[in-house]
């Protein structure tokens, strides 16, 4: 709608004014028509069918895999958010196939904006969750922040990302084409909550890295938990790494180009090249929920599953047990005898059944 001649138009009309004639012009378009071109479009071209039907299928068996693996571990939080950041991905490339037949389907194009915009906020929540399992069962006393804290700084944040782009993809969808000032509103909501997403996924980079470095120095001295130098050495454990490390770098990718690709406005060059959104956004978010789905903590990180999994605590997470873990993994050797809590996941409340026994050092 850039650069339009005031003098098609009546007197005294603003440049606002102008765009609104024309947004509400094209909201009423529902096909393809020479007063209706898919050039005027936001996406500005007709979608590639194949594509998304490839990515709606890698969508919908990344979160079959996560629910199969989760509901058999019990890793109940950390499926959750997996799969229901794929489940949004699925509805967004599923509302795209219809564009490649229509790409004025107002409908389809809504769903498309929210769903693809939220789906890997929450994917990002499992993988904050992660840290504070890692650091339990390497070294809590390694780490700058009590490792139960972690999720209570991450999520919240994470959260706020989602309800900021929440509501720039609503005010955007529910706009498009007949209020363009509304749509220019929304595309800054959604920007601001990308913006927001990326510094706190910097930030969970550099506490990350932050404790790994610490870890790998702690772990060649003589003051090293056996336990912990077994588990640094698994290969099990280090290929979950490895795909958190690997979903985190696409997740963050991912956001980077969406700031680029929001910046210019709707319609914009980079909106409207499809294999830069083909690679910078569909493989850079389905290829994180394929690793997470295929490389479970319930299969290579036994320890997370298993104080996510308490007893009829879904959700629940002792205190009293991390308080456990922290001190004894402060010992050399760490095979105290200690409470054994069986713990839940991660909302830092909830009790657990005590049983008083030797415990090996990433026990729940």
């Amino acid at each position: 709608m850039d650069g339009i001649d005031p003098s098609q138009f009546p007197p005294g009309w603003t440049q606002d004014d102008i765009q609104d004639a024309l947004a509400q012009h094209y909201y009423a378009c529902n096909n393809v028509s020479p007063t209706c071109p898919v050039e005027a479009t936001t996406l500005g071209y007709y979608p590639n069918r194949g594509i998304n039907i490839f990515f709606a299928i890698g969508f919908a068996f990344a979160c079959m895999a996560t629910l199969l693996f989760g509901i058999r571990k019990k890793t109940w939080s950390y499926m959750s958010f997996i799969a229901a950041g794929s489940a949004l991905e699925l509805a967004g490339y599923a509302a795209r196939i219809p564009l490649t037949d229509n790409p004025w389907n107002k409908h389809a194009f809504e769903t498309q904006i929210v769903a693809i915009i939220l789906g890997p906020t929450l994917v990002c929540i499992s993988i904050y969750l992660t840290l504070k399992h890692v650091c339990l069962a390497l070294s809590p006393a390694l780490s700058r922040v009590g490792p139960h804290r972690y999720p209570f700084i991450f999520v919240p944040l994470d959260v706020s990302c989602l309800c900021v782009q929440a509501i720039g993809g609503a005010l955007a969808a529910s706009s498009a084409l007949n209020n363009y000032a509304m749509v220019q509103h929304g595309n800054r909501c959604i920007i601001a909550g990308i913006v927001l997403q990326v510094v706190v996924l910097l930030l969970f980079g550099t506490t990350a890295g932050d404790y790994y470095w610490r870890v790998r120095k702690w772990i060649k001295t003589d003051a090293a938990d056996p336990e912990a130098v077994a588990l640094w050495r698994d290969k099990k454990f280090r290929m979950f790494v490895y795909a958190v490390t690997g979903a985190y770098s696409g997740i963050l990718i991912r956001c980077i180009y969406r700031i680029a690709e929001m910046a210019g406005g709707w319609g914009n060059e980079i909106m409207q090249d499809e294999p830069s959104f083909i690679v910078l956004e569909g493989f850079m978010i389905l290829i994180p929920c394929i690793l997470l789905a295929v490389f479970p903590p319930g299969l290579l990180f036994p320890q997370m599953a298993t104080r996510m999994s308490g007893p009829g605590r879904v959700g629940r997470l002792s205190r009293e047990g991390d308080k456990d873990d922290t001190e004894k993994h402060a010992q050399p050797g760490g095979q105290e005898t200690h409470k054994q809590v069986a713990s839940g996941d991660e909302s830092g409340t909830g009790e657990g059944q005590v049983n008083e026994k030797p415990t090996t050092s990433w026990s729940a």
